[in-house]
């Protein structure tokens, strides 16, 4: 029972033996250089020497708004949340398991962090994936002090070189050998340590677990500006190249999708088209054109004008019904004769008459004889529509 009380109490402790800072309030949070070993070691470093540099390649959106920590989170399975190069491990491996091994005290300490027994240490050291941050990261990290592990918070650089289990989520920083949990949420807490260039508290990121097990990580490499597939537990031997990640659409773009107009509006001008026989036009776009007018065929108005309301696809067809032609003469007077002197009797060349008129009422010219017709309620509607603009 005494064992248990002291570990505890080291647990809750800063890496100086100072006091907790895992509470709610309050505390402190370490940046923790890429290749600086850092305070209190688990052991010397197994991070193998690489380019820490920052790379152009995009990195994953956070998919989280921020957590408990106050700092955005990101799925641990999300592609191109990690960095490495192809065909070699971040980490060795097998060098971080003899170094525990060697010391009994601190492969216990390990274990215990980790929750696991003293001798599941080797193998789940080995089911892990060595990986590389490729942003500021956020952890619990935990030195070995007194005989036991010691938590505090802490920032990982970019580039930082770590073992990764199969939900994406660092557990062991290669460069002290320091096991790694979630963080702790702090609402006011302050940095110490030196910041790197580039380093902005807003641009930090905490690793969810991946509601799945990762099948396979896919990696950036920034070497040869690349990416390839690495799966769980794998030093590198299994590399594969792949594909880059495909960046998830923006939602202005698939907003802008719905909203965009039809190509064509209903209230739109439609062109006539010319059939024979007893053909009738082909709708198009949902809108069925009107049949242009024919010389060789003669057709009252009296026949035509019920039949245009009746098709509820075609907007513009009302205006081939030939009482529409009557605003375009626009010269009649009541007794029939034209102010220009031209009777309206239909005596007048068809061609001559058509030719002063608009197309859409060019079947004016199909009444061979008889006055005009006479405008009424329905005549006085076409009019209407036909001087709205656009019609």
């Amino acid at each position: 029972m005494l064992v248990a009380a002291v570990a505890l109490v080291v647990v809750l402790t800063r890496p100086d033996g100072n006091g907790g800072d895992t509470g709610s309030s309050g505390g402190e949070v370490f940046l923790q250089n890429a290749a600086a070993t850092g305070p209190d070691p688990f052991t010397k470093s197994t991070a193998r020497a690489t380019n820490a540099s920052q790379s152009p390649a995009p990195l994953p959106t956070p998919t989280r708004s921020a957590d408990a920590t106050g700092t955005r989170s990101v799925s641990g399975a999300a592609p191109g949340l990690y960095g490495g190069t192809q065909s070699t491990a971040s980490c060795d491996v097998e060098q971080q398991v003899r170094y525990l091994a060697d010391e009994p005290a601190k492969n216990a300490a390990f274990a215990q962090v980790q929750g696991i027994s003293p001798g599941e240490v080797p193998g789940y050291l080995r089911s892990l994936t060595p990986l590389q941050l490729r942003v500021d990261t956020r952890v619990t990290n935990h030195g070995f002090r007194d005989g036991g592990p010691t938590a505090y918070q802490a920032v990982l650089q970019t580039g930082t070189a770590v073992l990764v289990d199969d939900r994406g989520v660092p557990r062991v920083r290669c460069a002290c050998g320091n096991p790694l949990t979630p963080p702790v949420a702090q609402k006011d807490f302050t940095t110490t340590g030196t910041k790197w260039a580039g380093y902005q508290p807003s641009q930090v990121v905490v690793v969810a677990p991946s509601v799945t097990v990762v099948n396979v990580f896919v990696v950036y490499d920034p070497e040869d500006d690349g990416w390839f597939a690495r799966e769980p537990g794998d030093t590198g031997k299994q590399d594969k190249p792949t594909k880059p990640p495909t960046a998830p659409p923006s939602p202005s773009v698939s907003g802008s999708v719905t909203d965009s107009p039809s190509s064509q509006s209903p209230s739109s001008p439609v062109p006539c088209v010319t059939v024979t026989g007893t053909d009738t036009p082909t709708p198009k776009d949902g809108v069925t054109p009107p049949v242009c007018p024919s010389d060789s065929t003669s057709s009252s108005p009296a026949s035509e004008s019920p039949e245009s309301p009746a098709s509820p696809e075609s907007p513009a067809s009302p205006e081939s019904v030939s009482p529409q032609s009557e605003p375009a003469t626009g010269d009649n007077t009541a007794d029939g004769t034209a102010t220009n002197g031209t009777p309206s009797n239909g005596t007048t060349d068809s061609t001559e008459r058509s030719a002063s008129v608009s197309p859409q009422s060019a079947d004016i010219s199909e009444s061979s004889s008889g006055p005009a017709p006479q405008s009424g309620p329905g005549a006085a509607d076409v009019v209407l529509a036909d001087a709205r603009p656009g019609s």
